[in-house]
């Protein structure tokens, strides 16, 4: 095959993503004997998703000087956040603050909005998240809520973030154009998908007929 000809051939993509079930898996191994509370499992969490965050960023920039595909970057950029936001959210649940028996109150949606929601992200923008709780809520939302935020903090990322009820999302959507563009574009993540699918049936039936 003719040099030229070769070089014109599509390379084989370079970016691996990790997903959140192998990050929880280094996590496991991480943490060993120590308790997911103490500040040595905490500690121990927090390296095992610095690295991945790292390798997804390493791995999405070869691809891109591979490549030279911007939106493809973007995508695979949104894509490995993805696993690390499901990854601490499961960890969180099951492991930090878990519940045997939970109620209707103790339930949380993640859902991303804005570029983010649209499943592109651009090197060092921000990660903007609706973190969806119920109308009648127990102190279990607010600590699982503040681990993820200080998760993804103490990870160096920009959180643009907002914490709603459903009718809160509603009532604000019908005022502010702001959130009413940011739930148009959010897109489900982890946790809870019935309160997800009732903030979405509610906005198509509420909020966007007869609006532009």
């Amino acid at each position: 095959m003719p040099v030229a000809e070769a070089e014109l051939r599509p390379r084989k993509a370079s970016f691996h993503l990790k997903t959140a079930d192998a990050i929880l898996d280094e996590v496991t191994v991480a943490i060993g004997q120590n308790s997911p509370k103490s500040t040595q499992g905490r500690s121990a969490v927090l390296a095992v998703m610095r690295k991945a965050l790292a390798d997804a960023r390493k791995s999405a920039e070869a691809e891109l000087m591979d490549h030279g595909r911007g939106t493809r970057c973007a995508q695979n950029l949104s894509a490995a956040e993805d696993e690390i936001i499901r990854a601490i959210h499961r960890f969180a649940v099951t492991h930090v603050y878990p519940v045997d028996n939970p109620s209707g109150a103790e339930a949380i949606s993640l859902a991303a909005v804005g570029g983010y929601g649209r499943g592109t992200l651009a090197p060092g923008s921000d990660i903007d998240l609706l973190l969806i709780l119920p109308y009648k809520q127990t102190p279990w939302g607010e600590q699982i809520t503040e681990y993820i935020l200080y998760m993804l903090w103490d990870l160096g990322q920009k959180v643009g973030h907002a914490v709603r009820s459903v009718d809160d999302c509603i009532r604000m959507a019908k005022s502010d154009m702001t959130v009413r563009t940011a739930t148009l574009e959010a897109r489900f993540l982890a946790g809870d998908r019935g309160l997800f699918d009732a903030l979405q049936h509610r906005f198509e039936t509420e909020i966007m007929p007869r609006t532009g």
